[in-house]
């Protein structure tokens, strides 16, 4: 079993930048990113994890795959690579940008006996796919993916499954996004944010996000 995490070190994260500079950006988009991976390593359920990336960075554990295509034709060549093999190894496919992940969310998706599990994130993305046979299943990411990759399964006749899940659901991409891994997070991204000086702001009870000066 595989698992494969798509990331772009380039402008990261260019919706935060009314928070963050471009650099703050850059080093916010890599601890969420070793967050993921190192959830993934520790639930010790792949025998490979993968970083399809536009640079070399450095993660501890993982293989870095480098890829110049754009984030769905990357990904369906890696799992036409993935299917070529003598072995069709099953694949979890996870984006960068989900710091929440658990070992038991990961544990759980695995476990599942269903062709594809499918995470939605918000407003219509997709966060994650397992797909038992890669040879079976193609992406198709960006506007309501969900949506499609739902409709990929059903048209390829497979079992399809959808993982509800908050920690998978919580993809870092705007600034109220934040709020949600200063108080639920336990790892390397809240603690980014934290040397930056962001904390939590409670104004007339609705809860955002402040930055010392």
């Amino acid at each position: 079993m595989r698992a494969v995490i798509p990331f772009k070190k380039s402008n990261a994260k260019s919706r935060l930048s009314s928070l963050l500079s471009e650099k703050e950006r850059g080093e916010f988009a890599l601890s969420m990113l070793r967050d993921v991976a190192g959830t993934l390593v520790s639930s010790e359920c792949f025998s490979v994890v993968d970083i399809l990336t536009t640079s070399l960075i450095d993660i501890e554990n993982v293989n870095i795959v480098l890829a110049e295509k754009g984030l769905n034709e990357a990904l369906n060549e890696y799992l036409m690579k993935m299917s070529s093999h003598s072995i069709n190894e099953p694949v979890l496919i996870i984006m960068a940008d989900i710091p929440l992940v658990s070992v038991n969310n990961i544990k759980d998706i695995t476990a599942s006996q269903s062709d594809v599990v499918i995470v939605p994130g918000r407003f219509g993305g997709t966060n994650a796919i397992f797909i038992r046979n890669p040879s079976s299943f193609r992406v198709d990411y960006y506007g309501a993916s969900f949506l499609k990759h739902c409709d990929i399964a059903k048209g390829n006749g497979l079992v399809c499954e959808v993982f509800d899940s908050f920690n998978l659901s919580t993809d870092i991409d705007e600034a109220d996004d934040l709020v949600e891994v200063l108080i639920h997070g336990r790892g390397r991204a809240a603690r980014c944010l934290k040397s930056l000086g962001f904390g939590i702001s409670d104004t007339k009870g609705r809860v955002g996000v402040k930055r010392d000066e």
